[in-house]
């Protein structure tokens, strides 16, 4: 059992694995479901602040752009106090930007709001480049793919979630005899959703600072991992980190504009907190995906299961554009179940070999997820010049890479 801490027995390790990738499925559980609270942030501050859809993206370009900013540091700072000490900071300082929704509310300030979404974000990248590669390196790594997918199913079981919370705290609060309610009470709707997260994530970050976890030795394959040898010099790395920035872009993209979207009168004409209801669909089939995906990847090539699901986003997304009503409605739901096993499955490919060389190359990977910021930016951009329908095929050119990347930008060449 390579990797294990010097003095534990086979048997001992496997058992301390498991639970170690019990107690990191409550993480991705929490990041996904905060992640994906942005979804009805959108549209909520779009209208609190008349903001045109530009504007409303700079809450996922201030969120993710976190990621561009923190992630090599958080890479650094895992390397010198291990994974479970940066797990607990990631939650503490997530807690810390849960808590500054209150000054932003009372404020009535969307660059507060900004703020703390950024502090919030910065947690949560933290807690990222912590736990990919932790999960990663507890097991066998032919089955790292398939072992990372798992734990990301959890992910999108928060992601399902969330939306339902966040209509029903959040947008139906915020609806519920709107016509009395000012700007300054609407905004007003976010303070104890954010509050109860603030205390959840406080509460974690105990739990997590006193549970004995394994400790990761993670070494590697030297034949494509040297000694001294620059984490920039592995092609299927770069690549897979591009790989990255166009994933988390298009999904998030796609999350974004889903309100708005089933909102328009060609599609379903939905009112926010209805169509709130409705993205569950679409993160619930990444979930159902991930789950799915765990079990094929461990018997079929993963860079083959992860073409084959891009082609079918390409066909949805399209079917999306030029459809209405119920066809573009669903046709655009369905896209998260392509997504599903998209992340972990890039993220795993790119990490191939790299051994020790792995949380710094994680590091890198989650400096990509600053796709999610500059994506749905420019996705904005075409939907206030050209229309909201069109603006989706932003995502399709993301989806084209991703084929591409499974095919052959994830094949590793050894040195």
């Amino acid at each position: 059992m390579k990797g294990v801490k010097a003095g534990t027995s086979v048997v001992g390790a496997e058992g301390n694995f498991r639970f170690a990738l019990t107690a990191l499925t409550v993480l991705f559980f929490m990041w996904g479901f905060l992640t994906c609270l942005n979804d009805i942030l959108i549209p909520h501050l779009k209208k609190v602040f008349d903001l045109n859809y530009t504007q409303a993206m700079l809450i996922q370009f201030c969120f993710f752009g976190a990621y561009f900013l923190v992630s090599l540091p958080a890479g650094a700072l895992v390397k010198r106090i291990g994974f479970q000490k940066g797990i607990v900071g990631g939650l503490l300082v997530a807690s810390a930007g849960c808590v500054l929704f209150y000054p932003a509310a009372e404020s009535h300030s969307y660059p507060v709001f900004l703020a703390a979404l950024f502090v919030l974000a910065s947690g949560i990248t933290l807690l990222q480049v912590s736990a990919n590669p932790y999960v990663t390196a507890l097991g066998k790594p032919e089955t790292a793919s398939s072992r990372l997918t798992m734990t990301q199913a959890f992910n999108s079981l928060g992601t399902t979630i969330a939306p339902l919370f966040g209509g029903v705290l959040i947008l139906s609060a915020a609806t519920v005899g709107a016509d009395a309610l000012s700007p300054e009470a609407e905004a007003a709707a976010v303070k104890v959703p954010y509050l109860i997260l603030a205390g959840v994530l406080a509460f974690l970050a105990v739990v997590f600072s006193q549970l004995k976890l394994p400790n990761i030795n993670v070494r590697g394959d030297d034949a494509v991992a040297a000694e001294g040898e620059s984490v920039w010099s592995h092609r299927h790395l770069v690549l897979g980190a591009v790989g990255i920035f166009v994933y988390v872009g298009a999904e998030v993209s796609i999350g974004s504009f889903l309100v708005n979207f089933l909102g328009l009168d060609s599609v379903a004409g939905l009112e926010e907190a209805d169509a709130a209801h409705y993205i569950a669909y679409y993160w619930g089939g990444a979930m159902v995906g991930r789950f799915v995906g765990a079990v094929v990847m461990s018997r079929v090539s993963p860079g083959l299961v992860l073409a084959c699901n891009a082609a079918a986003a390409i066909l949805l997304v399209l079917l999306a554009i030029v459809g209405a009503g119920s066809l573009a409605m669903w046709a655009i739901l369905l896209v998260g179940l392509c997504n599903s096993i998209m992340f972990p499955t890039i993220f795993s490919l790119a990490l191939q070999g790299l051994g020790k060389q792995a949380g710094q190359a994680s590091g890198v990977l989650c400096l990509a997820i600053v796709g999610g910021a500059l994506v749905p930016l420019i996705q904005g951009v075409v939907a206030d010049a050209a229309g909201l329908q069109i603006s989706f095929l932003v995502p399709v050119v993301c989806y084209l890479y991703i084929a591409y990347y499974g095919l052959k930008g994830s094949r590793v060449a050894v040195h």
